[in-house]
């Protein structure tokens, strides 16, 4: 139990913290101040002394009371604060900071502690509102016109490949394939497409249907799967501390440093060439960082609420493959993130189809 008096506690809500400050009484700050003399006794290395058995008179003349007395806060700030976290049913999620005046013998010791609490989610009816956003699915066509287009795409795309092939130099091979008329393109015969692995024009034609189709249901599921979560995160209510949020826009910085150092840039060109600072670019993403800290906490509760987690077996597998491809990689930062980059999947697809396991050819490699 804490010997703290005068506790207040306040809550600020925007940044999610809670503030803490208290007073230790004298007489329980003199109990600290025994502890620490004791443990810079053990630890003193004194000229003609044992370790650990320089009279105290000599510790005190030696390292001074006011050194003496911040250990000694330490030590009671290290003991009070927990209680008072747990008596105020406080969770935090970082070391509290924590500031004190200066600690005097006979007087009590004032200090104050901030620290960021926990997320708190309160979910929306997101069983119902999944249903409502999933039975919106439409059958997916693709029209003549479609196919059309994409074989037209393609006749040009040989004829690039061909004037290329026949010494003509890339760039003007692509702007003199471009120029020619629909009449002029080269058919995709049986000859040219056996070459890509296709029995006849008649099966690559209608290979060529399906992956369109494919790939208007994945666009489709990708708009669904938004709307979805810009469903959840409208109707749930969030509570999180700043940290998650410079979390996020460390992320996106980071991402944005990565992708500039493949092609050859670097951040600091970057903002020159966008006239603006770092904190200002920052400050243009909050609103996005904003929605992926919601997001990722959702999708957290969701799979807590549903008990949805990958099973060893399928973690192991994912963490094999990742491995291979990053075998410089620290095992355990891997499992973290697979983990859970394979749970929010398993929550979105949950959400999609009510099943609690992914299929497998989404899992394995």
């Amino acid at each position: 139990m804490s010997n703290a008096t005068n506790i207040k506690v306040s809550r600020d809500e925007k940044r999610w913290e809670a503030e803490i400050s208290a007073e230790i009484p004298a007489e329980a700050l003199a109990k600290y101040r025994n502890e620490a003399l004791k443990e810079i006794q053990r630890d003193a290395k004194l000229d003609g002394f044992r370790p650990g058995k320089a009279p105290i008179e000599r510790i005190v003349q030696i390292y001074g009371e006011p050194t003496i007395l911040r250990h000694a806060a330490e030590h009671a700030i290290q003991h009070e604060l927990p209680e008072i976290l747990a008596t105020q049913e406080l969770p935090v999620v970082e070391a509290p900071r924590v500031t004190t005046d200066t600690p005097e013998i006979g007087k009590p010791l004032k200090f104050t502690a901030r620290a960021s609490l926990a997320p708190e989610v309160k979910l929306a009816d997101y069983k119902k509102i999944a249903e409502k956003i999933t039975s919106k699915k439409e059958d997916v066509v693709v029209s003549d016109e479609e196919h059309a287009q994409a074989m037209s795409h393609l006749r040009r795309e040989r004829a690039r490949i061909d004037k290329i092939e026949t010494g003509t130099e890339p760039q003007k091979a692509a702007e003199e394939a471009k120029a020619l008329a629909e009449a002029d393109l080269p058919a995709l015969d049986d000859q040219f497409v056996q070459t890509l692995g296709y029995e006849s024009a008649e099966k690559f034609s209608d290979a060529l249907r399906e992956n369109i189709k494919n790939e208007k249901e994945l666009q489709a599921g990708q708009k669904r799967r938004a709307a979805l979560l810009d469903e959840l995160v409208k109707e749930s209510t969030f509570h999180y501390p700043a940290i998650l949020l410079d979390y996020e826009l460390d992320d996106m910085e980071a991402r944005l440093v990565s992708d500039l150092e493949q092609i050859g840039q670097n951040i600091d060109t970057f903002l020159a060439q966008q006239k603006k600072t770092r904190e200002e670019v920052r400050s243009e993403w909050t609103e996005a960082a904003d929605k992926r800290a919601k997001i990722r906490l959702l999708l957290s509760e969701i799979g807590r609420k549903e008990s949805i987690e990958p099973t060893q077996e399928e973690l192991d597998h994912e963490i094999e493959h990742a491995k291979q491809h990053y075998p410089q990689a620290d095992t355990g930062s891997l499992r973290s993130h697979i983990s859970h980059a394979m749970r929010n999947e398993m929550v979105l697809h949950f959400l999609e189809t009510g099943e609690r396991h992914l299929p497998a050819h989404d899992h394995q490699h």
